[in-house]
């Protein structure tokens, strides 16, 4: 903000320095003292304009590094400030307003500038790093310089440059792949076995091209045909998975739905939400994002396009509870069809719950359960069903949560 007041401690004390010559020189008859309290308002005065007359500024522009903030991560904030000055100006202290989805110290030392008679303008660029702290959509800035004149007299406070809408992306947490789930839940590139018989010599084999693994070489079959023959029985399949994510607002807090970031139980599920598609796209699955009733809460990502996920992790930063409450209708999605893993991500879950959802089991080839505030022994009726279930603990271990609800011995993580 700007301040009112232009002079600095020395200012101010120049300026009652001054008052006082005038009113003794007054009193007393000294001529000089008002020489003095002149010369003093002179000073003031010339280093007053000095500050307002020699610095304009344009433009101010910002950029991240990476584009997109996320959640406990560090990114670097660009500053780039295009200035125009006829005169040459001293240096100052810039800072950067910081809102509540961000940490950082941005603040520093704004470089003097020499004269630009010919009026092209300088360009002064400074960065810092901020960490996200808030999912949402935030708005970074305004720019704000405080300079003083030469003689640390007067200062000038100005506020300058647009608004910058940064994005923060909901935490990302590096989850262990389904290895144990290779054949059962399709896998990464799961193998099958075309053979016309019993044994390896009746394995179709086809001939070699540019690319293919020496390992994959058939070598009776290449003795053969004298050229070089490959193996034919790794035919590689894209597995489907879906992540469904219950946005009903009932099973979380009514902050869940005013902002995003405003409810830790709902921040851990998007957390877990975008950190199993990850995971599973990583796998080699194809991945399609659901809430409760089928709604589609983000494009079908095909298996290793995790660029596909960058963008769906920006995408889910602006993502909030609705008022709706449609767990019961997930059965409806899953009836008729079979598919690979399905891996609810809830909030309150009880008894009720389980049993509505129970059919759901028997259409995936590993069903998933992850419940932030399950009720009575909603998990446990879950897990009879066929689920892997487990707690969901904001402040706990994600990682963990994942390797319990998929470990085969293991179906109810507590907290």
């Amino acid at each position: 903000m700007r301040r009112l007041w232009p002079l600095t401690v020395r200012g101010t004390g120049a300026l009652v320095i001054a008052i006082v010559c005038f009113v003794v020189a007054n009193e007393a008859g000294i001529v000089e003292l008002m020489y003095f309290g002149i010369l003093l308002l002179a000073v003031l005065g010339a280093s007053i304009a000095s500050l307002y007359l020699t610095r304009r500024t344009d433009t101010v522009t910002r950029s991240l590094t990476p584009d997109v903030a996320t959640v406990g991560r560090d990114a670097v904030v660009h500053v780039r400030v295009g200035v125009r000055t006829a005169l040459p100006t001293a240096p100052g202290k810039w800072r950067d307003t910081i809102p509540s989805g961000l940490t950082a110290r941005a603040h520093g030392i704004f470089p003097a500038l020499g004269s630009g008679l010919r009026g092209a303008e300088r360009i002064v660029e400074f960065s810092y790093t901020a960490t996200g702290a808030r999912r949402g959509i935030h708005a970074l800035g305004p720019l704000s310089v405080t300079s003083t004149d030469p003689f640390g007299i007067a200062r000038r406070s100005t506020v300058f440059g647009e608004r910058t809408r940064v994005t923060v992306a909901p935490a990302v947490i590096d989850l262990p792949a389904l290895s144990n789930f290779a054949g059962e839940a399709g896998g990464t590139l799961h193998t099958t076995t075309n053979q016309l018989g019993q044994g390896a010599d009746n394995l179709i084999a086809r001939p070699y091209v540019p690319g293919d693994s020496m390992r994959r070489i058939h070598w009776r079959a290449s003795a053969h045909r004298d050229s070089l023959m490959v193996r034919q029985e790794e035919q590689e399949s894209t597995p489907e998975a879906t992540v469904v994510l219950d946005r009903g607002v009932l099973r979380y807090s009514p902050e869940a739905m005013q902002a995003p970031g405003a409810d830790p139980g709902f921040e851990a599920a998007v957390s877990a939400c975008v950190s199993v598609v990850s995971r599973l796209v990583h796998d080699g699955y194809a991945v399609e994002v659901i809430d409760t009733d089928g709604t589609l809460l983000a494009e079908r990502i095909d298996g290793g396009d995790m660029t596909e996920v960058e963008g769906l992790i920006g995408q889910f930063a602006g993502v909030t509870a609705r008022r709706d409450d449609h767990l019961a209708r997930l059965t409806r999605v899953f009836s008729g069809i079979m598919t690979g893993p399905v891996v609810l991500i809830v909030g309150r879950f009880d008894p009720a719950d389980a049993e509505a959802i129970a059919p759901v089991a028997h259409h995936s080839t590993l069903p998933i359960v992850l419940s932030f505030a399950p009720v009575g022994d909603s998990l446990g009726r879950a897990a009879d069903a066929g689920w892997h279930t487990a707690v969901l603990d904001p402040e706990g271990d994600l990682a963990a949560t994942w390797s319990a609800a998929t470990d085969r011995g293991v179906t109810h993580a507590g907290r």
